[in-house]
């Protein structure tokens, strides 16, 4: 058969990061491991869930927040498990590149050679084929060997490289927030996001298919040639074959054993290693990214999902008691005016009205009505000094005993749709959703979208602020800063 080089390795390549794919993918399912047919994510419609946890009966009632959805997975299935859905982000976002990249090498190699005549078929004939070649498999008899494939194997790996991981990078896209906001359109394709997530699902059950059936073939038909062509380019002994065989079973077992026990023990350094990583390719294909959504008042969600507990100190409720007509907004930093408004002096400047969708990192989405100040007009009030590089957004909820915050560029606080909200969907802010104030920023994940806002300043860097990492869910549960995917 004479695979080349170039082939053998970018199976191999495929094999490790498709793997982390898989299981860093189960991580993040296990935030919210439900699926859904529809964007509202309605407690109870999911098409299907992987817990027993039952949704409470008196939601509406008490103070209940989505990450008591969550699940943890065992890190014999999830990449790393246990909770770690931050881990799992930068493990799939990682993997993605490299897989992304490995498949587009292969398909410009195989196109500026002959190898693709010998995977793309060329003639009607190979479907009549291939039912022949499948009735063989289900009478137990094996066809004889093609060149290099059979008709079912050549229709096969046609399928997985040419239209299921094509379908999973266009799902996996609808699903990022920045790409949404971006071109609202898109994700309608698939009938919203969770109708995307759902079909990414199904497209990642179709691959560990895939995968379970390629290797049982591998072993019972033909196995020292089919392990000959994988690793030295054509076929060997048994022995050898049993041996190429067991090692590549040790290399991808290694990596995975290697990849979970630095992610538990070790997590901050994979967040900044793998976050480098990702962050380069983030900040090159989003970071002039900005949100066009606009939605109607009928697709507003009718029950939208609360995450983080209200803020429970003395200082907050007393606020509260007097329905915030004491409270004020602290405005300083890097500016060249500092200042305190009240939620009057806020209700009184100009609103901006936006109907947008929240994606949250955990998996769910919501449409909500917001109304308030345009974060831009704050801004040329306080006019920022040149080396203000962020604005960090504090809030009065305390959380693992340190006050929340997040950390976003100035350029994202100027868009028209970073916004000042004290209204949703036509009424004054409720507790859970943030009152008296919160951020409303429609190309990230809703954790940088604080809540109960407190102050706002303005800072050259945020490394000195908190852990350094860029605000508190990225301090304590390693999530990535740049939130648009």
């Amino acid at each position: 058969m004479d695979f080349p080089f170039w082939i053998r390795f970018a199976h191999f390549i495929n094999l490790i990061f498709i793997t982390l794919l898989i299981r860093s993918g189960i991580e993040i399912l296990s935030a919210l491991p439900k699926l859904y047919w529809h964007d509202h994510a309605t407690p109870g419609t999911e098409w299907i869930k992987f817990t027993k946890k039952e949704f409470p009966s008196d939601f509406k009632k008490r103070v209940w927040i989505a990450l008591e959805e969550e699940e943890s997975f065992s890190s014999w299935v999830a990449l790393p498990g246990h909770k770690n859905l931050g881990m799992g982000r930068h493990w799939h976002f990682f993997s993605i590149i490299f897989w992304i990249a490995n498949g587009a090498a292969y398909c410009i190699l195989l196109f500026t050679s002959n190898e693709w005549a010998r995977l793309i078929p060329t003639s009607w004939s190979i479907f009549p084929q291939a039912i022949h070649t499948s009735l063989l498999y289900a009478s137990l008899h094996f066809p004889p060997p093609g060149n290099p494939y059979n008709p079912v194997q050549q229709l096969s790996y046609f399928g997985v490289v040419f239209l299921l991981g094509p379908f999973m990078i266009a799902t996996g896209a609808a699903m990022s927030p920045a790409i949404g906001a971006r071109f609202p359109r898109y994700p309608r394709i698939f009938r919203g996001r969770q109708v995307a997530r759902s079909l990414h699902f199904l497209g990642m059950i179709a691959f560990v298919l895939f995968i379970i059936v390629h290797i049982t073939m591998v072993i019972v038909e033909r196995f020292p040639d089919n392990m000959g062509n994988i690793f030295l380019g054509k076929g060997t002994s048994l022995g050898i074959a049993i041996g190429i065989f067991a090692l590549f079973v040790l290399v991808v077992v290694a990596v995975h054993v290697w990849a979970t026990g630095i992610s538990l023990k070790n997590p901050r350094l994979v967040q900044n290693k793998l976050g480098a990583v990702i962050e380069l390719v983030r900040h090159s294909l989003f970071s002039r990214v900005i949100s066009r959504q606009q939605y109607s008042k009928s697709d507003v969600t009718p029950f939208f999902r609360a995450n983080g507990y209200p803020p429970d100190t003395k200082e907050y409720n007393d606020l509260l008691e007097n329905n915030f007509v004491n409270w004020r907004l602290k405005v300083h930093g890097l500016v060249e005016k500092s200042f305190e408004l009240s939620l009057a002096d806020l209700r009184a400047m100009k609103k901006e009205i936006q109907i947008t969708e929240t994606s949250c990192i955990q998996g769910w989405t919501a449409i909500g009505e917001w109304g308030g100040v345009p974060m831009s007009y704050i801004i040329s009030l306080c006019r920022p000094l040149p080396q203000a590089r962020y604005v960090v957004y504090y809030s009065y909820q305390y959380t693992k005993g340190a006050q929340f915050y997040e950390a976003i560029h100035i350029g994202l606080a100027k868009h028209y749709q970073t916004i000042l909200a004290h209204e949703m969907n036509g009424e004054p802010l409720a507790v859970p959703h943030g009152a008296p104030l919160r951020l409303r920023i429609e190309t990230q994940l809703g954790f940088k979208m604080v809540k109960w806002i407190k102050s706002i300043e303005f800072v050259s860097d945020y490394k000195t602020i908190g852990m350094g990492q860029g605000g508190h869910r990225e301090d304590h549960m390693y999530y990535d800063i740049g939130a648009g995917i």
